[in-house]
């Protein structure tokens, strides 16, 4: 045996990348050696002590190779996972986003000039408690809007016109409520979001002005999401944006820094639009109204029927449904949800159980009841948002 041939079983790097032999084929490979050396009527399946020595090596090898593609692959930001995909998109600037508080704009109302010092609010539905900027002044037009963060971490959500309850009464402070339902909280960035926000992210030093109103977006902290769009036209466009207006769809962020950023980045006498409106004193001392939108969040139901194979179990449908949610909630704003491309996450690699089961038909819809093959456009300004509990999966 050449000792050079060993290079028949190890990892190999050409201009397509890394690619290595399957098991099956190492454990060819060893035997094969094997025989050279002891004689071609040597018995080495799993009955020999042989025969099991060489598999383990063969096993111990593939294990390798496998560690050395994750590596290979852990140098790009497409490809990486997990803390190397954190390390990866430093480079660009940005984090992966850490669990997050829900987060929600609302307007306070009251007397002129009142000043509130770390005031908090209650929604009417569950009391969660909510804190306030730490010193709001209400401006001369009475009410002002500012962004609430939820002080217990996680998905808390807030439906429009819950959050009514001054928890910390100040004098001329009158109402607080908010018009739009809060952006829920998340846990840790997920990879393929986080592979979202460093494409966007390339684009912060573009010469094409909405990419970099959306790249400096992303860049904000709390911000996991956003869109942007333009009517260059004279007359209202199907999105319902005015003539010659820009709208920015942004979930998560401070709505002050996200007005900010588009105040310094948009182009001169565009104006804006949107349902969450900031006042933003620019550098000359003016007071401009910026407007965007928070996106809706759009729960997406899916239904997947398979046929169960050997050694299918119910654990290996719910891990096809979690990959499934998490496809469609790692979409953007605005997207198409296409039904097709949702057998992809749903078919499972084999390691995981995916030839366990063949898959008849996906089904998607706004409600379970809903569902079908066709697929699910949003509007401009929706988010799709799946969990696991969306997905159901039936096996026969």
């Amino acid at each position: 045996m050449a000792v050079s041939s060993v290079s028949d079983i190890a990892c190999t790097v050409s201009t397509t990348g890394i690619t290595a032999p399957t098991y099956d084929a190492i454990l060819d490979w060893y035997q094969t050696q094997y025989r050279s050396i002891y004689g071609s009527d040597v018995v080495l399946d799993n009955s020999t002590q042989d025969g099991q020595w060489i598999a383990i090596q063969a096993q111990a090898m593939n294990a390798c190779n496998q560690a050395m593609i994750t590596v290979f692959n852990s140098f790009s930001p497409a490809k990486a996972q997990g803390t190397a995909l954190s390390g990866n998109v430093k480079i660009n600037g940005i984090t992966r986003s850490a669990s997050t508080n829900s987060t929600c704009d609302v307007v306070i109302t009251g007397d002129v000039g009142t000043i509130i010092s770390n005031g908090t609010i209650q929604d009417t539905v569950n009391r969660y408690t909510w804190s306030l900027p730490s010193g709001i002044t209400i401006p001369s037009a009475g009410s002002i809007t500012v962004t609430a963060t939820c002080e217990t971490s996680g998905s808390v959500s807030a439906a429009a016109g819950t959050l009514t309850i001054i928890a910390t009464p100040t004098s001329g402070w009158t109402s607080v409520t908010n018009k739009t339902a809060a952006a829920t909280g998340s846990d840790a960035q997920s990879d393929a979001s986080l592979r979202l926000q460093q494409a966007a992210s390339t684009m912060l030093s573009s010469v094409v002005i909405m990419d970099g109103i959306t790249g400096g977006i992303l860049s904000l902290s709390g911000v996991t999401n956003v869109q942007g769009y333009e009517n260059d036209t004279d007359t209202t466009d199907s999105n319902g944006l005015p003539a010659n207006s820009i709208a920015l769809v942004v979930k998560g962020g401070d709505a002050s820094e996200i007005a900010t950023v588009i105040a310094n980045k948009k182009t001169m006498g565009t104006p804006t639009y949107g349902t969450t409106t900031e006042t933003i004193t620019d550098s000359s001392g003016a007071q401009r109204s910026i407007s965007f939108f928070r996106p809706a969040e759009t729960q997406i139901y899916v239904t997947i029927t398979l046929k169960a194979l050997t050694n299918y179990t119910t654990s290996i449908g719910s891990s096809a449904a979690q990959a499934v949610a998490d496809y469609i909630a790692a979409q953007n704003i605005g997207s198409t949800i296409h039904t097709t491309r949702l057998y992809k996450p749903a078919t499972l690699d084999d390691a995981a159980g995916g030839l366990t089961y063949d898959i008849v038909s996906i089904e998607i819809g706004t409600s379970a009841s809903t569902a079908s093959a066709d697929n699910l456009a949003l509007s401009f300004n929706e988010r799709p948002n799946c969990t696991a509990a969306n997905v159901t999966v039936n096996a026969s």
